[in-house]
């Protein structure tokens, strides 16, 4: 299996990510991942994420923007 991450600004269009994803095995992998970089896609222009497994889409669009902001 395949998981990867779709990069996204709030209007839904996909932009290319700041930092390079990883390939992704596991659906833990691709959510730690994120969770470890989200700033620095956030500082580069990405608003939200959507999570794909082999090409199917499983949750998303995730806002990486702070609660409150």
């Amino acid at each position: 299996m395949a998981w990867m991450w779709r990069f996204e600004k709030a209007d839904g269009t996909e932009v290319a990510p700041a930092v390079e994803p990883e390939d992704f095995t596991t659906q833990g992998d691709a959510e730690s991942w994120v969770g470890e970089v989200w700033k620095d896609l956030l500082e580069g222009g990405v608003d939200q994420v959507t999570l794909f497994e082999d090409g199917n889409e499983v949750y998303g669009p995730m806002s990486l923007q702070a609660a409150g902001d």
